[in-house]
């Protein structure tokens, strides 16, 4: 294995779990989260070569993932070729929730769903506890219009989870 692939690898290993979220978010299926999460890791690999170091990992894995997100779902016919690259021999577990908790988190990913793929990308982004500026990095807008944007997007989910029937 040459030290590109290593040091590649081993960023993945420590940032994986942002790709697990992403997937999470744009898809409901596990096979279809799983071929996300393949293409993720392809398109990644393929541009690793461009990241430069100007930026943290982290800020560059959000960018690539969620334009690989966006653009996967754009796309009328899926890659039949795709690889399958383990990321290591066992999947991580799923964290305990209380029912309640389970629900409330069930209907939240219901009305991401029903989100536009930006509006994923921005929830996305917001749950990983990312400041505006930051944000409005990532996403190529200004961090005035990251933070409407979120506030726009946070109302929007309160009034799809009403019409599911769910109040707090």
């Amino acid at each position: 294995m040459s030290s590109k692939e290593a040091r590649f690898l081993q960023l993945l290993e420590a940032h994986k779990g942002v790709l697990f979220k992403i997937c999470r978010i744009y898809e409901e299926d596990a096979e279809a989260r799983n071929d996300l999460l393949q293409e993720m890791i392809l398109q990644l690999w393929a541009s690793f070569d461009t990241f430069r170091g100007d930026s943290q990992f982290s800020t560059w894995m959000y960018r690539v993932a969620l334009n690989t997100a966006i653009v996967f779902f754009k796309k009328e016919k899926r890659r039949p070729d795709t690889v399958m690259l383990p990321l290591d021999n066992e999947q991580p577990a799923p964290p305990q929730y209380n029912g309640e908790t389970e629900q409330q988190l069930a209907l939240f990913y219901k009305a991401v769903k029903q989100l536009s793929q930006v509006e994923k990308a921005l929830v996305f982004l917001y749950m990983e506890n990312q400041t505006y500026e930051e944000i409005a990095a990532n996403m190529g807008i200004t961090p005035v219009n990251a933070r409407v944007r979120l506030n726009r997007i946070k109302n929007k989910i309160k009034e799809l989870i009403k019409t599911m029937g769910y109040e707090s």
